[in-house]
């Protein structure tokens, strides 16, 4: 606008046609410059030149917005962490609720610089609370005057996270991951434009491809974590991470509860069952995770699992640890006798006959409880539950994901360091599984809960593919991260892609990955051009006779040029597209909202 300002005052002034003077020669009369410039003609014109200027100067100004950038650059930029002035008008559903004297503090706490965005997404959480039960306004009211920015706080006492990696929008609930990249392979209405993530999409569960360091970490699985936890500190959401001890998910202060197995000393330990109290679940679900990958029968598992969980919970009021089910399924003849006659004592009839069954199935060469024996025993070694003698490691208490998911809790599990893959794939399978059975069955669904795994190898059953889809209805997703779908068994992964409803294929993915994406993806409508050339015959002896010539001098026949435009469907994007043609840093990525609205592939260039 400067420019073009400066270019028509130019124009104005040094042409040889002045234009911009035709308006004073229409007004001033002719004597008084006919005999030379008279002082009022001087005077008329020199009013007439600043009035051309400044009218010139306006419409540059308003072109280009010059008020709004020396606003802008007296205040200087805002801070994220602090909440625009412009949320003023929200604290008036306060004033009409009836809430004056919370209002007043919060506008005079904001005007001071001291409310966060965080404090004002969790007061107003609190408040839409209020507005469902208006007999909490009294409380509320007085919570907000005693505390100002500090009321409502987290069980924690933490007010927000040490340090933030990534651009959150905590009103909207969104963390930006990246931009859709200026290209034709992207609709048109998206391109240049911010990819975010928020629970409407995460809640239809997101499935993440890449090999190691394409950026499914740094720039996926650590923002989505970090937003996550930003919500449970508003009292919105309910996270679970689960990596490796060096995934780099968060510091240990970011979480409120840190699982490391095999370290009974971080204070608290998994649970086998994950809070479920139903021995034919439990088993169901044990059994299930146990046989993964294995050509054990599940249901035999479950069988087998269930006449041992079920008396051992009868004769001692709790389920068996992965030390006492091992030695029960491994058929420690003392132990099986002492559970006996704890079951008579207990006139447990009913379970005293599942226990001699087991005993009785125990003795055939096939029985599958050998191989359950053997995979708690990896559990066993990677110190996934006390030993029985332990006493001081048996005081911690078993941490349960079915209790955890009712509370705004930020929770993060390490899985066991090097020397226990094996171990750690069983763990993983376990959390998997168990949250899908706990976030189902939650009496409260108002919190959003998430369960991100940055390392999903061997985590697909056929249970846990089914559990996905029911996520969505009960306010739950996942967040899962693959190096390649080969780590999923094959009858699965057409059954996973279908299960989530976002897909993202990141850079480096093999060609056989990019089979099952542009499948996923489907196909669309698109308009196939074909050019033909013939030679030209057209016209007369003259017009023969003139390409008669040209071909002499030019050595090349003339010729016609045909378009023919066909409609064809055609795969939104190639496996040879994904696996060869996106650049470092980028992915493709596919968005599902929980109300069934669908996008289409994008192509994202990572990062905030």
């Amino acid at each position: 606008a400067l420019a073009l300002g400066a270019w028509a005052w130019g124009l104005s002034f040094g042409g040889v046609w002045q234009f911009w003077l035709e308006p004073l020669y229409v007004l001033v009369p002719d004597s008084w410059w006919e005999n030379g410039d008279s002082t009022a003609y001087v005077v008329a014109y020199n009013l007439h030149y600043l009035v051309w200027t400044g009218l010139l100067v306006g419409i540059a100004a308003v072109a280009g917005d010059w008020r709004g950038a020396l606003r802008r650059l007296r205040t200087g930029p805002p801070a994220d962490s602090r909440a625009s002035a412009a949320d003023l008008g929200r604290w008036q559903q306060l004033r009409d609720g009836g809430a004056e004297e919370a209002a007043e503090r919060l506008t005079s706490e904001l005007r001071a610089g001291s409310l966060t965005d965080l404090d004002y997404v969790r007061i107003d959480h609190a408040w839409q609370a209020v507005r469902a039960r208006p007999t909490e306004l009294p409380a509320f009211t007085e919570a907000v005057r005693r505390n100002g920015p500090g009321a409502f706080t987290h069980p924690s006492g933490a007010r927000d996270l040490a340090a933030r990696t990534a651009q959150h929008d905590l009103l909207t609930q969104q963390v930006l991951i990246g931009e859709a990249v200026d290209d034709d392979r992207n609709p048109y209405a998206r391109r240049a434009t911010g990819v975010a993530l928020d629970p409407t999409v995460l809640g239809t569960s997101l499935l993440a491809v890449g090999p190691p360091g394409s950026g499914k970490t740094g720039r996926v699985v650590r923002p989505v974590t970090e937003t996550l936890c930003l919500q449970a500190l508003a009292g919105r959401a309910a996270v679970v991470a689960l990596g490796g001890a060096f995934a780099a998910l968060g510091p240990d202060d970011a979480f409120d509860v840190v699982v490391r197995v095999g370290d009974p000393s971080g204070g608290h330990r998994l649970d086998l069952y994950g809070g479920i109290e139903d021995t034919d679940e439990a088993a169901s679900l044990l059994a299930e995770v146990l046989t993964a990958g294995t050509r054990a029968d599940a249901g035999e598992a479950a069988a087998a699992l269930a006449q041992l969980v079920g008396p051992y919970r009868a004769a001692y009021g709790r389920l068996p640890d992965v030390p006492e089910l091992r030695a029960l399924l491994d058929g420690a003849p003392g132990l099986l006798t002492t559970l006996g006659e704890d079951l008579e004592h207990a006139g447990a009839w009913d379970q005293l006959r599942e226990l001699t069954a087991r005993t009785r199935q125990s003795e055939r060469p096939n029985d599958v409880g050998v191989l359950l024996a053997d995979r708690l025993a990896v559990l066993d070694r990677c110190g996934f539950s006390a030993a029985p003698g332990d006493a001081a490691a048996r005081r911690v208490r078993p941490f349960s994901l079915a209790a955890a998911l009712e509370h705004p809790l930020r929770i993060r599990v390490d899985l066991p360091a090097t020397g226990h893959a094996e171990a750690s794939r069983i763990i993983t399978r376990l959390l998997l599984a168990q949250f899908t059975a706990a976030a189902t069955t939650r009496g409260d669904r108002s919190l959003f809960a998430c369960l991100v795994v940055d390392d999903a190898t061997a985590a697909f059953t056929a249970a846990t593919v089914r559990g996905l889809t029911h996520l969505r209805p009960a306010n739950a997703g996942a967040v899962l991260a693959l190096r390649t779908l080969d780590e999923v068994p094959e009858r699965l992964r057409a059954g996973l892609l279908g299960a989530v409803g976002c897909r993202m294929a990141l850079s480096g993915i093999t060609t056989w990955d990019g089979e099952h994406f542009a499948r996923a993806w489907g196909k669309e409508w698109t308009e196939d051009r074909d050019v033909s050339s013939s030679p030209d015959r057209h016209g007369g002896a003259l017009r023969r006779g003139a390409r008669g010539v040209r071909k002499l001098f030019t050595g090349r026949a003339a010729t016609t040029e045909t378009v023919t435009v066909r409609r064809v469907e055609r795969e939104r994007w190639s496996a040879s597209e994904l696996a060869h043609r996106l650049p470092p840093r980028h992915a493709v990525m596919s968005l599902t909202t929980v109300a069934g609205e669908s996008g289409p592939p994008v192509l994202v260039r990572l990062g905030s």
